[in-house]
């Protein structure tokens, strides 16, 4: 399955460069590759195919391009599938060739980014499959690596996955210590409308069915099942009768996510698609020719 770029979207230019920019300089140093300083002539040509050495999903591959973009001139890279694009062990990803010192100096960066980004997008997608059918999404969240998030999330979109608010400044999400504070489920949320504009989405975490009766008498439109097992679930969805979009989180594993979509909630949030991802093995190896 490939998903559309319409569905994934676009990451912007600018994001891009600066990323790949600080990791190079993170790796190069002031000295630069040193080992191929001292191995290579400087005119050596490298010719290289990136690939896949075990199933997965691929995202990442404008990150890799850019890598060897900013290495130097004429390194050529060329994709051979795209972000989102399964692939089978083998399967050749890209081919690179060009300056051996440049090729090898930016094979790191690359497949940093590419390793790391094709494992979010690859656990996303065995979620997303575990729940075909049920009508449930398979969500994000904020835990991320910091400085990466957008990437992180890109990959999630990538696997099939959607995405949940990007940062505290994009949505109101009212948590068990925020209603703590405010004096009760009702509290804090009359408070949290009273604030927002009308572009502003606004959900509210509830830990128990009361708290739910609570949140739907006060309005809630988006409602956050936190840490509810499989039979609170159920009864969270009948009470619930359609009135607010429910959203499940908390012990989310691959193993019980479809049994948690069974349970009718409308999205499944998870940390472990971005936190407990297995980088997706992919290697670049140089060719003799």
């Amino acid at each position: 399955m490939v998903l559309g770029a319409e569905r994934i979207g676009e990451l912007p230019a600018l994001l891009l460069e600066a990323a790949v920019r600080a990791a190079l300089a993170e790796d190069l140093g002031l000295a630069g590759d040193l080992t191929s300083q001292a191995t290579l002539p400087p005119d050596a040509t490298a010719f290289a195919a990136l690939s896949a050495r075990e199933p997965g999903v691929i995202a990442g591959l404008k990150l890799a391009s850019e890598a060897f973009r900013q290495i130097g001139h004429g390194v050529s890279f060329e994709p051979r599938v795209t972000d989102g694009a399964a692939v089978v062990a083998g399967d050749v990803v890209a081919r690179i060739s060009g300056n051996a010192r440049q090729v090898l100096g930016a094979e790191r960066t690359a497949l940093n980014f590419l390793n790391h980004l094709s494992g979010i997008a690859t656990l996303t997608r065995a979620f997303v499959d575990a729940v075909e059918g049920t009508g449930a999404r398979i969500c994000d969240t904020r835990k991320t690596i910091p400085g990466l998030r957008a990437f992180e999330k890109y990959a999630v979109r990538c696997g099939g996955g959607a995405n949940h608010r990007y940062a505290l400044d994009d949505a109101i999400l009212i948590k068990d210590n925020h209603i703590a504070v405010a004096g009760g489920v009702a509290k804090a949320y009359a408070a949290a409308r009273a604030f927002a504009g009308h572009l502003v989405a606004i959900e509210i975490e509830v830990t128990t069915l009361a708290e739910l009766e609570e949140a739907l008498g006060a309005g809630a439109t988006i409602v956050l099942l936190d840490n509810m097992d499989n039979q609170m679930l159920r009864r969270a969805v009948a009470l619930n009768r359609g009135r607010a979009r429910l959203e499940a989180s908390g012990g989310v594993t691959l193993q019980r996510v479809r049994a948690i979509a069974e349970t009718g909630v409308d999205y499944i949030s998870s940390s472990q698609i971005t936190m407990g991802a297995k980088p997706l093995d992919l290697g670049l190896d140089v060719q003799i020719v």
